[in-house]
């Protein structure tokens, strides 16, 4: 089930969530080259309306549709009452049957993502052609915005999410899938070294909540699976990234090869499923753990290097167990932020890179060296 399993290891190794608060993209690349060399990702700057989470993976899929949006008064929304939208339909469904049947199929241009809204995923990709980064590259990361926060994230004109369409459900989720493998499949075309595709779900935080009583947990996990499924035949890593708490055996029970959370506020909740977090360990799987705070500037500003190599220590040691020890836990595990970087103050940004990569160092020094 895992893509690429004997290709990675974790080992501590520093990584980013993907968001900075900067203007320029290469300026975002030589931050994140000296950062995280060893897994370096391209960046993804919110500041521009097109890289917001949900507009920057729109494109190609019928159902949604945008307004304005370069202004801050523009919104993205569904909408299937357009006279041509079965045609548009009909048309989605024959170009993701011919890009499953192959990869390389002009269909396929539909799931690729511009670079008028993807500009560090090309700058990136020219980079590592170059040898920007080959000294010390093990893997590349990438990232799209997971099924479940685009369904809740685009409603109608009524304010009804799009999770509760089953036509608008479906596309969402197969061109997901879609633009994570085609992505995967980019990424994989400008270095040999193993990919991994985040999909971003901040939504995943709401479950259980009133808000999304009628969503199934056999759902959500049939949802990431698909999305899974389609970045392994890609021959990439799966992620998933949750910046709050959420029903973690979800997750834990899905075909994923890397869980991305909260470490710093939510680690507890984790924790609580012992049993569940070994056995996805025993799988092969990975942990990203996120001890580096991003929530609160007053984290940032109290925390160091060493506070939060102290931190990682205490949390794992309720992991340690017969057979798994902190160096065996530590294999399996990445370094992160708790959540991406881009609506922070540049000063808070910088530190929270340099803290990644300081435990990071830490660690393996500690216990891989």
């Amino acid at each position: 089930m895992i893509a690429n399993k004997n290709t990675f290891t974790a080992n501590g190794l520093p990584v980013l969530i993907g968001s900075l608060p900067l203007s320029d993209h290469k300026e975002a690349l030589e931050r994140i080259f000296t950062a995280t060399p060893e897994v370096p990702l391209w960046p993804q700057l919110p500041g521009d309306p097109l890289e917001g989470m949900m507009p920057q993976f729109a494109e190609g899929i019928p159902c949604i549709r945008e307004e304005n949006i370069s202004d801050p008064e523009g919104r993205i929304l569904y909408d299937i009452t357009g006279p041509d939208f079965e045609e548009q339909m009909l048309t989605f469904y024959e170009d993701y049957m011919a890009v499953l049947e192959n990869p390389e199929a002009p269909a396929g241009a539909r799931f690729r993502v511009s670079r008028e809204r993807a500009e560090g995923l090309y700058c990136f990709g020219e980079a590592l052609q170059t040898g920007q980064c080959d000294d010390k590259l093990v893997a590349l990361k990438g990232q799209v915005t997971g099924p479940f926060t685009m369904l809740t994230g685009i409603k109608d004109i009524q304010g009804r999410a799009g999770y509760y369409d089953d036509t608008i459900r479906e596309m969402v989720v197969k061109g997901i899938a879609m633009k994570a493998a085609w992505q995967t499949r980019f990424l994989s075309c400008c270095h040999s070294k193993p990919v991994i595709t985040f999909i971003d779900e901040p939504a995943l935080a709401g479950l259980g909540s009133s808000a999304f009583i009628s969503v199934t947990n056999a759902e959500i996990q049939e949802m990431i699976n698909e999305v899974a499924d389609a970045v392994h035949q890609a021959g990439g890593l799966m992620a998933i990234h949750v910046c709050a708490n959420t029903e973690w055996e979800i997750l834990l029970g899905a075909n994923i090869d890397i869980l991305s959370f909260d470490a710093y506020s939510f680690f507890d909740k984790l924790a609580a499923l012992n049993d569940q977090v070994h056995a996805y360990l025993d799988r092969g799987a990975i942990l990203a753990w996120g001890g580096v705070p991003t929530g609160k500037p007053y984290d940032i500003e109290k925390e160091s290097a060493e506070s939060l190599t102290l931190l990682w220590e205490h949390q794992m040691e309720k992991l340690v167990r017969p057979g798994r020890d902190r160096a065996d836990l530590l294999r399996q595990t990445l370094i992160t932020p708790s959540c991406g970087t881009g609506s922070l103050r540049l000063e808070h940004a910088e530190k929270v890179l340099q803290l990644t990569r300081e435990v990071s160092a830490n660690l393996r020094a500690k216990y891989l060296s």
